[in-house]
């Protein structure tokens, strides 16, 4: 049997090899979406049925299960002959929702890596393009009934044949894509991003040989699924049970439910997510892979120090949740399952363990998708604009909250305003904190952004699709939800709402009209009228909430910026 040591090494140098693919790719993509908001993750996956090997720390971690997912069908597609089976050199291309996907504009590239003639692995990268065609400038639809209306979707097929670009499938992206023209430099970043994790494990292969190298694997598998069996005996065995709600699916506005149940037997963890609502007509359904995957991803949130591969979730049984808009089939639109959807999944894994683990209440939830394009009559250019935002998390048993976090999804950060403003026709008016958006709690919730966008020249459209308007954030064990989402359209001297409250499409922009936005708080964790008043007469002094707020929030009276204690006392025994 192989040393720890040996072991310990062998599983931080293939995660080293995922990181520099991760860094190559960010460095080298054209576009701020990967560039600066690193939206991308590259992994290591087996020739044999695409199970998980390694990923990097600075990847996405909802690509942890799709990835796997998509590894899958690539290795039963070519062994049943509907796909060409790989040759040294090659990168196939997809994008396909139904064959372990997400939403379109997640394009994954796979590369077979052969040792002496023979597929030792997979490396495979995904990331998320600016465009991909379809309704709407950005691919977010937010009214989309059938996924043809979202853009151009690829199975797997051969993009680099034997290291050579294949111009005839490059010219069929492009003719179908926005700005087709700057697409390239993201095609050979990607690229790129797996020859260098290839050239690298090639350098592991030649120190530790091929055998040593399954055995290890083999070894790092099984210590983290006895790992991830250890964690989850902490749980009580018993049933817990949550429910989590998107705002709307964008064309009926109606919530959706998602309804789960989660049973730990021996130590095994069972997710039911069966009772959820039926498949919607909107673009909020999503497909098992990404479903699968934000359970997967909630779990290492919860038990952050378990060692990232397929080992990590034997023991974690996800009954696919057929007939529900959790499983969604072809032709069903989903260009909100990934940023969205997966969100409110991971949330309700949070709310259902929260009771059992002390963990913390629900964080902001939503990617803040918004995509404007337009022409730039300065540049005499076309331009598709993504923007991504951070929001509040959930404030815990030891602490508030953090601000502006990043999506539960990810480590994906929003983009400079500096390299946005220098990329397209729009000045930032405004990005701040969302002042008294996290939910009260003996430790409140982290504050979301608020942030608004003016377009500068030209026309432009505007698009987003974002959630936890209808609902803010939960708290946990008394805690009060955080606030919801906002956007705010400000056109030609008159300011509306959207009917779906944070989705809706094709609104078109001229010069000086401003989008505003503001991202949801974290749930509060705790009573409020248990919070230190010292800590709240400090966010009164901050100016992240009123003197009125600090009274009917926390009970806390305030007499010239200080706490009165007598007040205090007698308000909150007076509840």
């Amino acid at each position: 049997m192989m040393d720890a040591l040996t072991l310990a090494v062998i599983q931080a140098g293939l995660q080293q090899v995922c990181n520099e693919m991760d860094i190559a790719f960010s460095r080298a993509a054209f576009s701020p979406v990967i560039a600066e908001a690193d939206d991308r993750s590259d992994g290591i996956y087996a020739a044999e049925d695409g199970a998980l090997i390694a990923q990097g720390e600075l990847g996405l971690p909802v690509f942890v299960g799709t990835m796997a997912h998509s590894a899958a069908h690539l290795v039963r597609l070519i062994r049943e002959g509907a796909v060409a089976p790989p040759e040294p050199g090659d990168i196939y291309i997809v994008n396909d929702p139904y064959l372990g996907g997400t939403h379109l504009m997640d394009v994954r590239f796979a590369l077979p890596f052969f040792v002496d003639g023979e597929l030792f692995c997979w490396l495979q990268n995904t990331g998320h393009w600016p465009d991909i065609g379809g309704m709407v400038p950005g691919g977010f639809s937010a009214h989309a009934t059938e996924v043809e209306q979202e853009g151009l979707r690829l199975p797997p097929v051969k993009l680099f044949k034997r290291g050579v670009l294949d111009r005839e499938i490059l010219s069929i992206i492009q003719s179908n894509i926005r700005v087709a023209e700057q697409r390239i430099g993201d095609i050979k970043a990607q690229a790129a991003a797996l020859l260098v994790g290839e050239q690298r494990l090639r350098e592991m292969m030649a120190r530790y040989g091929l055998a040593t190298l399954r055995d290890a694997i083999a070894g790092i598998r099984d210590r983290a699924a006895d790992r991830m069996r250890a964690e989850i005996r902490r749980i009580p065995e018993g049933t817990y049970s949550a429910e989590a709600f998107v705002d709307s699916d964008g064309v009926v506005n109606e919530p959706l439910r998602i309804a789960l149940t989660v049973t730990r037997t021996g130590d095994e963890l069972h997710f039911d997510l069966s009772e959820s609502s039926p498949p919607c007509q909107g673009p909020m359904n999503s497909v098992w892979a990404t479903t699968c995957s934000a359970v997967y991803l909630a779990m290492k949130h919860i038990f952050p120090d378990v060692p990232i591969n397929a080992g990590t979730f034997e023991p974690i049984r996800v009954q696919r949740p057929e007939g529900t808009f959790l499983d969604a089939r072809y032709p069903r639109p989903v260009s909100g399952c990934a940023a969205e959807v997966s969100q409110r999944v991971a949330e309700a894994v949070f709310l259902a363990l929260a009771p059992a683990l002390d963990i913390w209440a629900a964080p902001a939830g939503t990617s803040g998708n918004f995509a404007l394009g337009g022409f730039d009559p300065a540049r005499n250019a076309g331009y598709v604009m993504y923007q991504i935002t951070g929001g509040g998390y959930g404030g815990t048993a030891e602490a508030d909250g953090l601000t502006n976090g990043c999506s539960t999804i990810g480590i994906s950060k929003t983009a400079p305003v500096e390299v946005m403003e220098q990329y397209y026709p729009i000045l930032f008016r405004r990005f701040a904190i969302h002042e008294g958006s996290g939910g009260a709690g003996a430790h409140r919730g982290g504050f979301g952004v608020h942030y608004e966008v003016e377009l500068l020249r030209g026309e432009a459209r505007a698009s987003f699709v974002m959630d936890h308007g209808r609902f803010g954030p939960p708290g946990v064990r008394g805690g009060q939800a955080g606030a919801p989402n906002v956007v705010r359209l400000h056109r030609d001297g008159t300011t509306t709402i959207p009917p779906h409250l944070s989705k809706d499409q094709g609104l078109l922009l001229r010069e000086g009209d401003r989008v505003e936005v503001m991202t949801p708080g974290g749930g509060g964790h705790g009573d409020p009228f248990t919070r230190d008043p010292a800590l709240v007469a400090r966010d009164v002094l901050r100016g992240t909430y009123s003197a009125a707020q600090a009274e009917a929030l926390w009970g806390v009276v305030l007499r010239d910026g200080a706490v009165d204690e007598a007040a205090t006392e007698a308000r909150r025994t007076a509840r």
